[in-house]
């Protein structure tokens, strides 16, 4: 097996479980977009949805890794052609199972207009005006060790400047060799702890979501709803907070084998791992967490004869929420885990705007 197949190995293969089971992992209340009542989650029909949306991705899943297994056995395949290969698969991969999605969402949308579910409960928000005083996530404080080793980097750094090479390496391909090189400057030197800080900032950002994000409590299991989508933000708080500073640790190794004769095969190693455990650590987190602690067991106060307020109409393909009257900027996603943004409030698209030029100029500045 050579670096292709461990990339697929690595990278590819927890996506394409991610993909599969991601209708097994949203809240009860909805179902490929659409907001249902949790009481239907679990009929005939909606099930057998669910098993054929996974068969059509497990059968894309097994489509892609062919392709991967084949130009695995390609021994003078070209590097460039193999990145590019990765890109393009990667990407109709994500196209196909996003029309695939579409798909079970127009009948999704169909069953609910013919149901008239809506019609047989009376609909409320339910809304616990406690909730956001709740600790709902872990304190930014934690992420002080990621600077701390981000500081003690750029120190180290600064006061090593002469153990640097001449020629800095930037870029490396799938065997451990550098295909880019930059020359020894303090811009150049300083260029890994700087993404270092950035990611730690982001990390901060994507923390203080989790506390803030808009509640989202079930009207017809309020109490365990609440139990849930608390333990939900937590659990994903405590895995932001571990992920970054593992990835603080892994840039700081990188940046120290400048200086100091680190065996390469040592970084990649510490890499590769970091990486699997930060993949499989999502995805063991999300299958047990589920959307909105969907898949949490929490005690349950009888089920009340309301269902959530029926507001598909600000999804956008069940998938983008555009309401400019909802103050919210950040909620969660109805088709994944995780959160997504009100997209009607200006002030997404400026973070939006300002995440990119912030990227482009340290991408810039590495370079």
């Amino acid at each position: 097996m050579n670096n292709i197949t461990l990339v697929l190995i690595v990278l590819l293969v927890p996506m394409f479980i991610f993909f599969i089971f991601v209708p097994y992992l949203t809240r009860k209340t909805e179902s490929f977009g659409v907001s249902i009542p949790e009481t239907v989650y679990d009929t005939p029909e909606l099930k057998k949805m669910r098993k054929q949306y996974a068969y059509a991705i497990s059968f894309l899943s097994a489509f892609a890794t062919g392709i991967f297994l084949i130009t695995d056995m390609i021994t003078d395949l070209e590097e460039s052609a193999v990145g590019i290969l990765l890109a393009i698969v990667i990407s109709v991969f994500i196209l196909l199972s996003f029309l695939s999605y579409y798909v079970f969402h127009i009948k999704m949308k169909q069953l609910k207009k013919l149901s008239n579910w809506k019609q047989e409960k009376s609909q409320k928000v339910y809304i616990h005006t406690q909730f956001h005083q709740s600790k709902l996530r872990y304190s930014n404080a934690w992420f002080l060790f990621s600077i701390i080793i981000a500081i003690a980097t750029i120190i180290a750094s600064m006061m090593s400047y002469a153990k640097f090479p001449e020629q800095i390496p930037m870029q490396y391909n799938f065997q451990g060799e550098v295909t880019n090189w930059a020359e020894k400057s303090h811009r150049t030197v300083l260029a890994m702890p700087i993404i270092q800080l950035y990611l730690t900032l982001i990390f901060v950002f994507v923390n203080t979501i989790i506390g803030k994000a808009k509640q989202q409590i079930n009207a017809e299991n309020p109490n365990e709803s609440m139990q849930q989508n608390i333990l939900f933000r937590r659990r994903w708080s405590a895995f932001t907070i571990i992920g970054g500073i593992l990835l603080t640790i892994l840039f700081s190794i990188v940046q120290f084998s400048f200086m100091y004769p680190i065996p390469q095969a040592l970084m990649i190693r510490a890499a590769i791992l970091i990486s699997i455990g930060l993949t499989i650590g999502a995805i063991i987190l999300s299958i047990t967490t589920g959307q909105g602690g969907s898949r949490i067991k929490a005690s349950r106060e009888g089920q009340v004869e309301v269902i959530d307020k029926d507001d598909d109409r600000y999804w956008k393909l069940g998938q983008f929420y555009v309401n400019k009257n909802d103050p919210t900027i950040f909620l969660e996603k109805r088709f994944g885990i995780g959160w997504t943004m009100n997209w009607g409030r200006p002030l997404s698209w400026v973070i939006v705007i300002l995440f990119v030029l912030i990227t482009i100029g340290i991408v810039w500045l590495a370079i």
